[in-house]
């Protein structure tokens, strides 16, 4: 019996370790969480503008104009790009960014050449370990997560288009919404999407100043590097939410757990307490016999 409470006192002992590690880190992700969704919230109302602007642009070029990176060609060649975490830890979260990625290769690349563009340590292990082509230049982006930074993985990727090495880019992440909540979405990223106008929508008139030329070649490379960006910024504040949340859920299943523990130590215990009663009474009343 004594073997017994021993061994229901170490899981309790080893069952509060373990709350204390996950209420730890919960609060870390927290902190972290809160700076990483002020950067997101901050940016994404630009970064919308200005792709929709990218789009209109190019939806009202006229016929006679060539714009390389709104260039629709047949897709033989895919570049998607994945973002994941470094970490592990958060729940679900990676395995739903991969599950999305390989959906998006089943239902529209089952039969083109896909290569693998990981962003996070966590992707780059799946899609090596699982045998895609996988380019292993960006992988580890996140240890030092700054504009600069990611804007060489965004330049590799329209410098590829061009070259005609890949004839589609895809983006697969995880849009934010709150701590509790996370999108994982692809979206396409090159060619250029033009804006699908309604049947009775007038044809809009731009004035352009400085020209038109001037003004896409400068704009063009900076909205595509931000919508980069801005995904990543997106990636990075879904991980901590989904970081802090599986914490919290785990720190409420420890607890759940001693709970249980508790109850079982309290009730060996007492039977212990029972038996050693017992046999002092059965010892007296074997010495007075």
């Amino acid at each position: 019996m004594s073997g017994q409470l021993k061994e229901v006192r170490l899981r309790i002992q080893s069952v509060t370790s373990t709350q204390q590690i996950t209420k730890a880190m919960k609060m870390v992700s927290a902190a972290k969480l809160r700076r990483a969704q002020d950067a997101i919230l901050q940016m994404r109302p630009y970064t919308q503008k200005m792709q929709e602007m990218l789009s209109n642009i190019v939806s009202s070029l006229s016929d006679n104009m060539v714009l390389e990176l709104a260039d629709e060609r047949a897709i033989e060649r895919v570049l998607i790009i994945v973002i994941t975490s470094d970490r592990g830890t958060c729940g679900a979260y990676n395995t739903n960014v991969i599950k999305a990625a390989k959906q998006l290769i089943a239902d529209k690349y089952a039969n083109k050449e896909v290569t693998i563009l990981p962003i996070g340590k966590k992707g780059y292990e799946y899609f090596v370990k699982h045998g895609y082509t996988v380019n292993a230049d960006y992988w580890s982006m996140f240890a030092d997560l700054g504009f600069e930074n990611v804007k060489r993985a965004a330049i590799y990727a329209q410098q590829a288009f061009l070259n005609k090495e890949f004839d589609k880019v895809e983006l697969a992440y995880s849009q934010f919404k709150n701590a509790a909540t996370q999108v994982f979405v692809t979206e396409e990223y090159l060619p250029i999407p033009k804006v699908e106008k309604a049947e009775n929508q007038k044809e809009t008139d731009f004035i352009f100043e400085p020209s038109k030329d001037t003004l896409i070649a400068e704009l063009m490379p900076r909205i595509l590097n931000t919508q980069v960006y801005k995904a990543i910024l997106d990636a990075h504040a879904s991980e901590h939410g989904a970081r802090m949340t599986a914490m919290d859920k785990a720190t409420e299943n420890a607890n759940e757990i001693l709970k249980s523990l508790k109850i079982s130590y309290n009730r060996a215990r007492q039977a212990a307490i029972t038996t050693e009663l017992t046999e002092i009474v059965s010892g007296a009343a074997a010495l007075q016999g």
